[in-house]
């Protein structure tokens, strides 16, 4: 041990990294050792490289239920590679469970895993997500912090059966909710499905976010070939964890730090599978915040243009029919990977020290199966998600359109508007609403600052007067997000936010609006003289709060196209736009 504050010239590693500040590191390792110490570790044990795993392990987060076992299989992969595993808690959040929605807490976790990897010795870190927003809150902590790092996904849940119907979250729920509300199916059955719907612990079983997220993890280059797509209860996604352990051991011997991996070209890899796969539009959402954290800015008319040649290849819900087991399956990331091969970016590094082209290799030639589908015979002949423009949303709007009503995507109709959350609530089912399916459902103040935390609630119900009826689909329009596992005709993410003085705010019952996927467009027919007058005779009062995370979430909050991301977290200098 060196005496006082002597040091050598080696960077520090293991124990050594980060000493409290004590006035003396001798003494502060000469401490740290002693508390470790008291814990059983040996000497032996202390020389070797620190791995730290981010536990986000909750009793509030089902979909995080196999955490024990992932972590026994993670320490275990660890100390076979020769290092010791210190696993940390973290927050959790959990969509269900979180008030008033799990985006409003994505940031708060992303600081936390950033300043816990900064505050603790560690050479590599095992970041150990899975529900929707914890894996990109976590690569954007880790972005940040700059260490070597490793993403290990929790894996789907089950699917179920409901009188002989295979079902699984979330589309499902949706669906027989529908149903439910439609007067379609009673207490009873609604009861009875809700048994089913989650078969195991683990995430949504369609392609939700999480799934989405996990898909693009891998193809960020950030988790094991192979890592995204194992069930949450199965022997694979042990292995899978034991070989992520493994490999983050090796990761901090080559010093292969999470910004040799977070390129561009491993952002357009990860959009061209966004859009393979019929994503989450939470996905956009999340990769221009992981990618602002290393300097990037995503450019929404690329990604719009890279869609009109990728086609939507993954036959799973709510684009095609399958579900996350089936993929694995069919060959998981590597089935699509080699599918998507002339697209990608293949000399990207991945966590392996590996390129993407190298692993699509050593892959293999695939075998038969029927849930990733040729380019030649695709689900949709475009990628999943269309951005749009227009009066209406300067800077962007988005909509999937592999999950929308072709019969609705080129659409003009009457406006009807709800001003909030707590109006549309108050409104949707009242038998004396004045709506027809050829209306357009306007809803504001859902965006990052209006809601406040851009919740889920773009996926607008019908109201039930229609619903009744039999109408499964109208046009929505929101400022806000909906689920990866919804489906509709929504126009999403209408930027910028109404809270702030966007033009949706200023829209009125009975405006017309023009919707048209072709064109790319999204118009409201009101002068802009009549806009302006609009915005005199009403300005907006952008929203506030007196004290604590809620006046910071308000004074720092990006818009959807940077991510909703705090401004002070995003990288200091803006080194490029992706894709390219």
């Amino acid at each position: 041990m060196s005496r006082g504050n002597q040091s050598d010239d080696k960077p520090a590693a293991g124990l050594k990294k980060g000493l409290t500040s004590y006035g003396d590191n001798g003494f502060s390792l000469f401490l740290r050792k002693a508390f470790i110490k008291g814990a059983g570790y040996s000497d032996s044990a202390l020389t070797r490289p620190v791995v730290g795993i981010a536990n986000t392990g909750s009793a509030y987060n089902p979909c995080h239920g196999n955490m024990p076992q992932l972590l026994e299989a993670v320490k275990r992969g660890i100390m076979l590679a020769g290092g010791l595993p210190l696993d940390f808690p973290t927050i959790s959040i959990h969509e269900s469970f979180s008030y008033p929605t799990s985006m409003y807490l994505r940031n708060l976790m992303s600081m936390d895993t950033e300043e816990m990897i900064r505050a603790q010795p560690m050479d590599a870190i095992v970041l150990i997500g899975g529900c929707d927003k914890t894996v990109p809150a976590q690569l954007m902590g880790a972005a940040s912090a700059g260490i070597p790092a490793i993403e290990l996904v929790t894996g789907s849940m089950l699917t179920g059966s409901h009188r002989s119907e295979r079902v699984g979250a979330c589309t499902d729920c949706r669906r027989y909710w529908g149903k439910f509300r439609a007067q379609e199916i009673d207490d009873q059955e609604i009861a009875d499905v809700n048994n089913q719907l989650v078969a195991s612990v683990g995430t949504c079983s369609v392609m939700g976010t999480a799934s989405t997220m996990a898909c693009l993890s891998e193809a960020l280059g950030m988790s094991l070939p192979g890592g995204a797509s194992p069930p949450a209860v199965t022997a694979d996604r042990m292995r899978i964890a034991e070989l992520t352990g493994a490999q983050a051991v090796q990761m901090a011997r080559d010093h292969l730090t999470i910004d040799k991996i977070l390129t561009p070209d491993a952002f357009e890899n990860a959009m061209r599978v966004l859009l393979a796969i019929g994503g989450s539009t939470n996905g956009i959402v999340h990769l221009a915040a992981i990618a602002g954290r290393v300097g990037l800015d995503i450019d929404l008319q690329a990604l719009d243009r890279m869609g009109r040649d990728t086609p939507v290849l993954l036959d799973l819900k709510p684009s095609g029919q399958h579900y996350m087991e089936d993929f694995h399956k069919a060959g998981g990331m590597a089935t699509l990977l080699r599918e998507l091969k002339p697209l990608l970016k293949l000399d990207a590094l991945t966590v392996t020290g590996r390129t993407m082209g190298e692993e699509i290799e050593l892959a293999g030639p695939g075998f038969a199966q029927t849930v990733v589908k040729s380019a030649a015979n695709p689900i949709y002949p475009q990628g999943g998600i269309a951005v749009l423009q227009g009066n209406l949303a300067p800077g962007g709007a988005i909509i999937k359109q592999s999950s929308a009503n072709a019969g609705l995507m080129e659409h003009e109709g009457r406006a009807v508007v709800f001003e909030d959350a707590a109006d549309l609530a108050a409104r949707i089912d009242s038998d004396d609403l004045d709506v027809t399916a050829d209306d357009i459902l306007v809803l504001k103040n859902i965006g990052p600052k209006g809601a406040p935390g851009m919740p889920e609630a773009g996926y607008i119900p019908i109201p039930r007067k229609l619903a009744i009826q039999g109408v499964k689909d109208i046009v929505r329009i929101s400022d806000g997000r909906m689920s990866g596992t919804a489906f509709g005709t929504i126009v999403l993410h209408v930027t910028p936010e109404s809270a702030i003085g966007g033009p949706l705010a200023y829209v009125h019952n009975g405006d017309r609006i023009r919707l048209s996927v072709s064109r790319r467009e999204i118009s409201l027919l009101v002068s802009e003289q009549e806009l302006a007058s609009r915005r005199e005779q009403a300005p907006v009062v952008v929203p506030s709060a007196e004290r604590g995370y809620q006046k910071l979430f308000l004074d720092t909050v990006t818009q959807a196209d940077k991510g909703v991301d705090f401004d002070f977290l995003r990288a200091a200098q803006t080194k490029g736009t992706v894709p390219r």
